[in-house]
């Protein structure tokens, strides 16, 4: 797995906070008391933060806060899909002309919108997205009343 710049920083980051915090508050600071007077009594008092235990897990908790919102941010952001194009040598003009126009519209094209880029009627698209499925160059999917032709 390769993770850009931005993104390898954010994880380190990530994991020492993770880190970071798990050691802090799983492990407070426990003071003890010691009175003296009469007699010496030691008394341990634990789950005692300090004030610098607190700004510590303040900073690494906003810093984890940032890292997972940009951890996040960036892998929903949909992966840029290489367009590579595959021999197309083989095709007819009228096919090699509509493989193309679904290629420049990123892959994904509804059958209608070919039809009007085109000119061609809907039985001569049909009759050529047919004969480029079956070599595998698309692939129809119905949606609602249309038909999306997706690149394969």
């Amino acid at each position: 797995m390769k993770l850009a710049g931005n993104t390898a920083i954010a994880s380190i980051l990530f994991v020492t906070s993770i880190f970071v915090l798990g050691t802090k508050l799983l492990a407070p600071a426990s003071i003890s008391i010691m009175v003296e007077g009469s007699d010496t009594v030691i008394e341990p008092i634990h789950g005692f933060f300090t004030f610098s235990d607190a700004i510590v897990i303040a900073v690494f908790a906003s810093i984890l806060g940032v890292c997972a919102v940009l951890l996040l941010l960036d892998s929903s952001q949909p992966a840029q899909a290489k367009k590579i194009k595959r021999d197309i040598s083989g095709l007819k003009n009228d096919e090699r002309r509509i493989y193309e126009l679904v290629f420049d519209a990123d892959g994904v094209m509804f059958q209608s919108e070919i039809v009007e880029e085109t000119g061609f009627p809907k039985a001569k698209i049909s009759r050529c997205l047919d004969l480029l499925e079956s070599r595998g160059f698309v692939e129809r999917k119905r949606k609602g009343m249309s038909n999306m032709v997706i690149l394969k």
